[in-house]
């Protein structure tokens, strides 16, 4: 099998002492949900992701807007491997440590390699291999339209889960709400420093920003039918699982639904498909 210097990317990089909101911005406009860390001088000190974002947000009850919060609050130590690492012993890592990335090394940090490169090198080696049933998660976590913003966030955190599937009153799926919507709707709340609840027609409220956990503020008067994905993209069960792989990278998502017999059973994500590299020969 190759090594992680054969499928490494260029590091891209924010300096630690720059705003959480100024990182968000830069992920979105490069669309890449990981930014490697730097010091004033440069050198790479760590690495901040769209989860580790998304995870302060839920948590975090400060009034301060996004642009006052900066990056070296909430950086990670960014764990590396070597050039010749085989790509196997790299996926076994991210899965063990469950983690995203890796950051690749000589003397110093010189490339990246993520669960989406992974998810290309099956693609372009593994045709025919495993079928999507064969690795999927056959469960999912699912709430309503109506259930506010913290319900959302407080399921997530306590099912483990990075996506939840949303449906209506009669439990017909309606659409999905991940990290990456949160990630987005906070672009816009997270910048203000007050919220205000006007679902009371007699009366409006201001209240404090605060975070997605907090039952006043924008956790308790945004729902998911507001910042949710409508239209699940989907695979079969019966689909080789480079089909899946083409479908998450075309559609630059981390996780499709899985139907058997046309009904919504599981999820397959990069995740599940970094496993199974990792099991390989």
């Amino acid at each position: 099998m190759d090594t992680v210097a054969k499928i490494m990317k260029k590091p891209i990089t924010i300096e630690n002492s720059d705003s959480i909101l100024k990182a968000m911005t830069r992920m979105i406009d490069l669309k890449k949900s990981r930014l490697l860390t730097t010091n004033k001088s440069g050198k790479i000190t760590g690495i901040i992701t769209e989860k580790d974002i998304g995870f302060f947000l839920l948590l975090n009850y400060s009034e301060k807007n996004l642009a006052e919060i900066p990056v070296s609050s909430i950086e990670k130590t960014l764990i590396e491997v070597s050039g010749p690492t085989p790509i196997k012993d790299a996926a076994e890592i991210i899965t063990s440590k469950k983690i995203g990335s890796l950051g690749v090394s000589s003397s110093d940090t010189i490339g990246i390699v993520t669960k989406t490169d992974l998810v290309h090198y099956y693609l372009q080696h593994y045709v025919g291999h495993k079928r999507v049933g064969d690795a999927m998660t056959v469960s999912y976590s699912s709430m309503h339209l109506d259930d506010p913003l913290y319900k959302i966030v407080s399921k997530m955190i306590d099912d483990k889960v990075s996506r939840l599937i949303i449906k209506d009153k009669e439990d017909a799926v309606k659409g999905i709400v991940t990290f990456r919507d949160l990630f987005r709707v906070s672009m816009t709340l997270g910048k203000d420093s007050e919220v205000l609840d006007n679902s009371d027609p007699v009366i409006s409220v201001i209240f404090p920003r605060k975070g997605f956990l907090s039952q006043s503020g924008f956790g308790g008067t945004t729902f998911a039918k507001d910042i949710m994905t409508p239209n699940i993209i989907t695979v079969d069960y019966n689909d080789d699982l480079v089909m899946a792989c083409t479908v998450m990278i075309d559609e630059n998502i981390n996780g499709v639904g899985v139907l058997i017999n046309d009904q919504l059973s599981g999820i397959i994500s990069k995740t599940d498909i970094v496993r199974e590299l990792s099991k390989l020969n």
